[in-house]
């Protein structure tokens, strides 16, 4: 029966003041009944608007009608076509821009929860299917993929159900790229990226870690002497940007990616952390897109007073909507229309101001206005004049985007880069280097883990054909 309700099941969570406390995931997952009841509002329309909107191509009417029939495992076969990855998919994909913002159901109210519904499904997946992953027939041919993040895993997984023998080089002790060392736990728990990554060993993926590729061996030397007959790079975009304002040395200042990768890749909210991070009291973010939402509600939950400091308001800031969403009913104060100018250092030691070698004990700051819109699209913040102040703080954390590592581009031969840093590769992954493709951040620069996995898919593809052709 149709379930005509203008609004999505709302999606269980834990309370505000009590998650901020926890690394705990925040949203707990639909029932059996909630999933069927929200399955049941899908419209099932031949046209399929979702499917356009989604860059892997799941099927998702398909999936959602046998949701609605409580056949979940056959939902999960119909997903598992088009993604390796829908339990991640499901929980940090921005659905809201992708397939829900295609979805009929929208127009006259909320859109299906598609992606809760995906969740949902890969969710019951693991912890009742007792089915074995079988490895594929191999076709005796060997490719590398560097970077397991979602655009490598997405293309390693492809290839290996094509019967390629695979190996990925991951430069970290643990594979998972952004997955494992960007993503917070209460987001995304690691033992979901992990229980993936086994999947992909089962197909008969090989994963090197604490490989650096371009110091410990180069692409070069893989294909020239490894005997790798096509390299995929998926390297991710991990070099951290910043203001360049006076007082960015002083100690309290983190990149985001410093302070997420200790905070998710090495536990340092544990007591007993081996690489511990500094607990402040009060915290200044700069920045506004999702891993500025994800560095100040992990600060919140170290225990800190936190300012998200954007320079633009509220209705521009990029991140999800329901990450901001959920910030606010944290506690998170959002200090908008805000720009800083100066970080303000402290000795205390000397009990005076010290810009180069002291600590941080504040963040000098600009107030803002809008103007025209600029080449993104979004008004130009202007500043105001005899705005400036200072907002107290002993720690901040820059989170304003990243670019690719240099390291591969500089020691690999042949292959053409982009001004800003990333590699050309064309709409099909190829680079200018025979035999090499690439795809996802270290071709775009920092987007979203599906848009990855659609890069990775591709490029899984360009390969296939590209092996085949030399036979």
């Amino acid at each position: 029966m149709a379930n005509m309700s203008k609004i999505k099941s709302p999606m269980p969570t834990q309370e505000p003041f009590v998650r901020n406390k926890n690394f705990s995931e925040v949203a707990l997952g639909y029932t059996e009944e909630m999933a069927i009841s929200e399955a049941q509002r899908c419209l099932n329309r031949k046209n399929m608007p979702c499917v356009g909107g989604c860059p892997v191509k799941i099927h998702i009417p398909a999936f959602i009608a046998e949701v609605a029939k409580g056949n979940f495992e056959e939902a999960y076969k119909i997903i598992s076509l088009q993604t390796s990855l829908p339990a991640v998919c499901g929980r940090v994909c921005p659905q809201e821009n992708q397939c829900e913002g295609k979805c009929v159901r929208g127009i006259k109210g909320e859109s299906v929860a598609i992606g809760r519904l995906e969740r949902f499904v890969a969710d019951y997946h693991n912890a009742n299917s007792t089915e074995k992953a079988t490895l594929p027939r191999q076709n005796g041919h060997k490719v590398a993929v560097i970077g397991s993040g979602p655009a490598g895993l997405s293309c390693a997984s492809d290839l290996a159900k094509m019967g390629y023998k695979v190996t990925v080089f991951e430069a970290l002790h643990l594979a998972g790229g952004v997955l494992m060392y960007g993503i917070p736990e209460f987001r995304l728990p690691k033992s979901i990226v992990s229980k993936e990554i086994e999947g992909l060993k089962v197909l008969g993926v090989d994963v090197c870690v604490n490989t650096v590729v371009g110091r410990t061996v180069s692409i070069d030397e893989l294909m020239d002497e490894e005997g790798y007959e096509a390299v995929f790079i998926g390297t991710g975009a991990g070099l951290p940007k910043f203001m360049n304002i006076p007082g960015e040395n002083l100690k309290g200042v983190y990149s985001a990616n410093e302070f997420l990768t200790r905070i998710n890749l090495m536990k340092a909210y544990l007591e007993n952390s081996d690489t511990p991070v500094q607990r402040a009291k009060r915290v200044a973010v700069v920045g506004g897109g999702n891993v500025a939402m994800d560095a100040a509600r992990c600060a919140k939950r170290l225990g800190a007073d936190v300012y998200v400091v954007y320079r633009r308001g509220m209705e521009e800031l990029p991140a999800r909507h329901e990450e901001v969403e959920h910030a606010i009913e944290e506690g998170i104060v959002f200090k908008t229309l805000t720009n800083p100018v100066e970080i303000i250092g402290y000795c205390n030691c000397e009990n005076k101001r010290d810009e180069k070698n002291g600590t941080v004990c504040g963040i000098k700051c600009v107030e803002m206005e809008l103007g025209e819109p600029d080449a993104s699209g979004r008004r130009r913040p202007i500043e105001k004049e005899n705005s400036e102040f200072t907002l107290e703080v002993d720690s901040v954390i820059m989170a304003l985007g990243t670019t690719p590592n240099p390291l591969i581009k500089d020691t690999t031969s042949g292959l053409d880069t982009q001004k800003w840093g990333g590699i050309c590769a064309d709409a099909e992954g190829r680079t200018s280097r025979e035999g090499v493709f690439a795809g996802g951040d270290a071709v775009t620069g920092a987007a979203t883990v599906i848009l990855a996995m659609g890069a990775g898919k591709t490029a899984a593809a360009s390969i296939d054909e590209y092996i085949k052709s030399k036979k």
